[in-house]
């Protein structure tokens, strides 16, 4: 794990937002403010290769540009570059980087959860065993979920704002291709960067 930022101090509890920032969205800083309300800090991880599927459109440094700039002047945020892209690969690089005794918190919404929950790991009980090392701040995305009985004590609700349930960064590029309004989309911050990263989309 590789911090572009830190934040100072150690917390006792650790928000870790994984996701592929294509661009950063007001959604992520909404996700990211919920769970500050659980955590003492929030790491917005940025995996260097992801499992299913490849950089595009903005490279890894291009990203990471939009990340600081959304999040400047803001002292419980981090940014890290992760080795690994799964959620499991990244709590044990947190255990590695914090000290012992921070509890680890993704924050996700419905459907990360949803497919994190299902997945088939390839035998039983390896969710059960994820959980063991972190929880889940799972916010409503096009419906709320339900999590299984069993493992409810691991997972819990994160309220959001209803504005920004249709947000998201493939809808963003989208609206970029087609021509239509998105700026209200992103930060204010990084209009301009992703004016000049993603503005090659509208001749594809």
């Amino acid at each position: 794990m590789t911090f572009l930022r830190r934040a100072a101090g150690i917390p006792r509890r650790l928000g870790i937002l994984a996701g592929a920032f294509n661009p950063p969205t007001r959604a992520h800083l909404a996700l990211a403010q919920a769970a500050r309300q659980r955590v003492d800090e929030v790491l917005f991880a940025l995996p260097r290769a992801f499992p299913h599927k490849a950089y595009h459109d903005a490279g890894l440094e291009q990203r990471l540009r939009m990340l600081d700039a959304a999040l400047a002047g803001e002292s419980h945020y981090s940014i890290a570059v992760t080795d690994g892209g799964l959620f499991i690969e990244i709590a044990r690089e947190c255990r590695a980087a914090y000290p012992p005794g921070v509890e680890l918190y993704f924050i996700c919404g419905r459907d990360a959860a949803e497919r994190i929950v299902n997945w088939d790991y390839g035998r039983p009980g390896a969710i059960e065993e994820q959980l063991s090392e972190y929880q889940l701040l799972v916010a409503p995305r096009r419906g709320v979920w339900e999590p299984p009985a069993a493992l409810r004590h691991r997972i819990h609700p994160l309220a959001l704002p209803p504005d920004c349930d249709q947000i998201s960064a493939t809808e963003v590029r989208e609206r970029i291709r087609q021509g239509r309004p998105w700026r209200q989309m992103v930060p204010e911050s990084i209009v301009r960067l992703v004016e000049e990263i993603y503005g090659g989309l509208q001749q594809r």
